[in-house]
């Protein structure tokens, strides 16, 4: 039985808040923080990223957060640039195959996400690597070897591809190649802890039983964070709802508006998995939500301009939060709104549009259908409205965008 010090019981319980740590939890965590501190071996940290897409959002700084924590403690982060495994795409959570990336798009990608991931970890100082290095090389002798730890049993208690075997849909037999290369990487890089989302259990999981089978002693802990939703508090932040992502190239004015629009369900948990305000003071925040003489509006505002100011600094998050009070609060306009050309007669869902003020016609009916959609304070009901005016007129779509339209 090892004698666990203090100092490390503590750092375990810091860095498992919101967190599920496996196997052992906060005590098996500590021994690998003490071993690593008497051994002067800082734990290796291994987070694998598949650029998918060109930028990130608030949910994957949940994570990243984690990591940033580990670097402060003295830990090497590792960060893996899937240009192997994104070119066959994560099943976990898909009910379809995932298309696959070309190594440009990979390439492409990864320099936007490092652009971006720096606002929260020191990139400088983690070793980043391409499991592409050692994933493009092994031989058929290799992936057999590899394919031969796992059985076809073990890979159909994944519930994504259970449901979908279930449901007649087809799975390719490469998907099955995934979970076992995410696997090896932690073999590759010698991987102590292992971060990742709760989708990301089973991948994660089984690198510690492919670490074992290729003859690592200890192998890797998991520490899984939670995903967190957009929002509309209903479905995970992601990009494939743009209205409901909070991304971090949005601008300080568009990062404060959305964060004021979550519902109040969410206060806790963004303060929880996005700031560092202390124990102490998110059992003060969850205590006030039960105290029916407190608004929840002045903790988002508090949480908008914790958040924003991280990311925009000081100055941007003062604006952006003078900027909301004066357009939402007190209903009056931007200072810098947008001056643009429109063509007389121009139908307003196009023009919504053309403007980036929706994604699609889809969202703006619903926008339109919602009373979202004025014109020099009138709401605009008719979906074939034609846009005309003498001189000028503003335009708003939603609480927070604003246009004005000029011949």
């Amino acid at each position: 039985m090892v004698d666990i010090r203090e100092e490390f019981i503590e750092q375990a319980k810091r860095l498992s808040r919101g967190a599920e740590v496996l196997p052992g939890g906060i005590e098996e965590l500590a021994v690998k923080l003490q071993h690593a501190k008497d051994t002067n071996t800082p734990l290796r940290v291994k987070l694998g990223m598949d650029p998918t897409r060109p930028d990130l959002h608030l949910g994957h700084t949940v994570v990243m957060r984690k990591l940033r924590e580990f670097q402060k403690l003295g830990h090497k982060v590792v960060l893996i640039v899937g240009g192997a495994t994104a070119m066959v795409g994560d099943p976990s959570g898909k009910s379809e195959t995932r298309p696959s990336l070309t190594k440009e798009q990979v390439e492409e990608n990864a320099k936007s996400y490092f652009e971006q991931m720096s606002k929260v970890v020191d990139v400088t100082k983690a070793e980043v690597t391409n499991n592409a290095d050692w994933l493009h090389k092994m031989s058929f002798t290799d992936l057999l070897k590899l394919a031969s730890q796992i059985t076809v049993a073990q890979m159909m208690t994944r519930d994504d591809f259970a449901k979908r075997y279930a449901e007649g849909r087809p799975i390719s037999v490469h998907e099955f190649f995934y979970p076992l290369m995410q696997a090896y990487d932690s073999v590759a890089i010698d991987a102590d802890i292992e971060l990742g989302g709760t989708d990301q259990r089973f991948n994660t999981l089984l690198g510690r039983q492919i670490q074992e089978a290729y003859g690592k002693k200890y192998p890797q802990m998991v520490m899984l964070l939670p995903l967190i939703e957009g929002t509309d508090g209903l479905v995970k932040m992601s990009k494939t709802y743009p209205e409901h992502c909070i991304s971090l190239t949005d601008n300080a004015n568009d990062m404060f508006g959305k964060l004021m629009s979550i519902p109040d369900t969410l206060i806790v948990k963004y303060f929880m998995l996005l700031t560092d305000v202390s124990e102490e003071e998110l059992k003060n925040i969850e205590n006030s939500l039960k105290d029916p003489s407190v608004n929840p509006r002045d903790l988002k505002l508090k949480l908008a301009y914790t958040i924003t100011e991280e990311y925009h600094g000081k100055e941007g998050a003062d604006k952006a939060q003078a900027e909301f009070i004066n357009v939402v609060s007190n209903k009056g306009l931007p200072s810098d709104i947008e001056e643009v050309k429109v063509e007389m007669g121009k139908n307003i869902l196009d023009l919504l549009v053309e403007l980036k003020f929706v994604q699609s016609k889809g969202e703006a009916k619903r926008l339109i259908q919602g009373g979202g959609v004025k014109i020099d304070g009138e709401k605009i009901a008719d979906m074939m409205y034609s846009v005309e005016f003498a001189e000028s007129v503003i335009l708003q779509a939603g609480k927070r965008k604003f246009a004005k339209l000029v011949k």
